[in-house]
């Protein structure tokens, strides 16, 4: 009778516990103090709990240059969040019978080919959009990455053929946003653009009224956020920055209502609050069955016991087996946070317009925690000083980098600029032209001319390029090859810091001298 009397009061103390919310004046503090020690210049934060939304603010500015306040309706690019629509549609298609996850890519993408003749005959949809192509982190990303350039849907489809995979065919996990593809499967079953997909098939069903599938699809401009990034040590205000032809992997913009409704029409199973399910119950469940695992950090704060992707969502276990669905997204300018675990039926959504991952990291593990029952763990403080640490770390590279080349200058043993200067050719991202005007040389890429700069001496084989943009905090190293005649015939890039966006992916370019 003691041994039972025991474990009832255990089993309603991790009641309690587990539902233990956060005092709304205490994350009040929590998130001014975020904005202040990551320099965000806003974030809204939104909770539902139980079915039913439980906090929904904004705090600080929605940009620096009006400082209008941020608020529960202001409108974020949520970026890579965008994934879950597009597997979402996918799956929707596969409930009409339309398509079959382990479909061929052929089947219905005929000139889909990639750099293996075997893995482009076996790649299906399901590869398309679970990060084991066997190609590298952010591998292509340049296609569509920084906005302005000429890449479209079929550049993308055409050009994969020239990455060469890092590792075999689904035998490692590699972020890529090869999701662009995907959406033109959904457009060749569906016969809608994913666009016109997402907003009438989903958004409108789904109740989420102020939200759009792409950023030019946002006709009310009057509170949506500007990015933000730091540059040269300092935040600055920067245009917005997102290419239409990858929208089926990051182009959804929407506001914390928008995505708190979004989140209860799938804590409710894929059930709108009128009542219609859009996805068979199975299928629905498979998005979040894994897919590709991921090692489970040795230092792990959550006791995890797996990781990993499942369809177009990230899966794993947090104290004592409650299972996390989530995801993360990030633009030039803006990083954005879901969460959920369903079997408490909590969800958690960040939306920032500064891309700092630790603020809304702080934000979301603090939260989580309130319910999970941990006691304050400090989230502020621990990746607040690992923040200043990372950028510290960082300014301290580039700061060694360019006092190098403001001592190589003038050394004798630079090559001449006619040994480097000409058109350098890479199969799948075109023309990049190095040139001198007598004093300095410049690098400029034909297809994406938002990227240029300046080259500048660092050895005597190796250049640094300073791009122009310095929001794109992605300087590179150019490593030249010369033939016996001393003359450039090709060159490789290395980002010089790891703070480096992987989407600026010059490490795969292949630059041949053509001219």
């Amino acid at each position: 009778m003691i041994f039972k009397r025991l474990l009832t009061i255990v089993f309603i103390i991790n009641i309690i516990s587990i539902n233990a919310q956060i005092e709304e004046q205490q994350l009040d503090k929590l998130i001014q103090e975020t904005l202040t020690t990551f320099d965000v210049p806003g974030i809204s934060v939104g909770i539902l709990k139980d079915g039913e939304i439980v906090y929904a603010k904004g705090y600080g500015v929605r940009s620096l240059t009006n400082e209008k306040d941020m608020n529960d309706n202001t409108l974020v690019g949520v970026a890579s969040n965008s994934k879950g629509f597009t597997c979402f549609a996918l799956a929707m298609m596969v409930d009409a019978g339309k398509l079959n996850w382990d479909d061929k890519v052929r089947q219905h993408i005929p000139e889909f080919q990639l750099h293996d003749a075997w893995v482009t005959e076996n790649f299906t949809v399901r590869d398309l959009v679970t990060h084991r192509s066997g190609m590298g982190l952010g591998a292509g990303d340049l296609m569509f990455f920084p906005e302005g350039n000429d890449f479209n849907v079929d550049d993308v489809i055409n050009n994969v053929k020239y990455l060469e995979p890092e590792t075999s065919f689904r035998s490692k996990f590699a972020y890529n946003n090869m999701f662009i593809i995907a959406g033109e499967v959904l457009k060749r079953v569906s016969g809608l653009s994913w666009e016109d997909f997402i907003e009438t098939k989903i958004m409108k069903p789904v109740g989420m009224k102020n939200s759009k599938a792409s950023y030019n699809r946002v006709t009310d401009k009057s509170n949506i956020i500007d990015a933000h990034t730091r540059a040269e040590g300092k935040v600055i205000q920067i245009p917005h920055d997102w290419s239409e032809t990858a929208n089926p992997a990051g182009g959804i913009v929407s506001n914390i209502n928008d995505m708190m409704t979004w989140a209860k029409f799938l804590m409710n199973d894929a059930v709108t609050e009128s009542g219609d399910r859009l996805l068979d119950k199975r299928l629905f469940h498979e998005l979040w069955q894994l897919q590709t695992p991921l090692n489970v950090r040795a230092n792990d704060s959550y006791n995890s016991n797996f990781r990993g992707y499942g369809l177009g969502w990230f899966v794993t276990d947090v104290k004592g087996g409650h299972k996390q669905v989530y995801h993360t997204g990030g633009l030039l300018g803006t990083v954005t946070q879901f969460t959920m675990i369903p079997d408490l039926d909590l969800a958690i959504v960040v939306l920032t317009n500064q891309m700092n991952g630790s603020a809304f990291n702080t934000i979301t593990n603090t939260i989580k925690d309130s319910y999970l029952g941990y006691e304050n763990r400090g989230w502020l403080k621990k990746y607040g000083a690992r923040n200043a640490d990372y950028l510290k770390y960082n300014d301290s590279i580039k700061a060694a980098v360019y006092a190098k080349t403001a001592k190589m200058k003038a050394h004798s043993t630079l090559p001449k600029p006619e040994d480097i200067v000409g058109t350098y050719t890479d199969d799948w991202f075109g023309d990049v032209n190095i040139s001198h005007d007598g004093k300095t040389y410049n690098i400029k890429c034909k297809r994406s001319p938002a990227i240029f700069g300046e080259l500048l001496p660092y050895n005597a084989t190796t250049f640094v390029t300073k791009w122009n943009n310095r929001s794109f905090d992605a300087d590179v190293f150019v490593q030249f090859t010369f033939n016996e005649n001393g003359e450039a015939v090709s060159a490789s890039m290395k980002y010089i810091a790891p703070i480096t966006d992987f989407s600026f992916d010059f490490h795969d370019l292949e630059l041949v001298k053509t001219n």
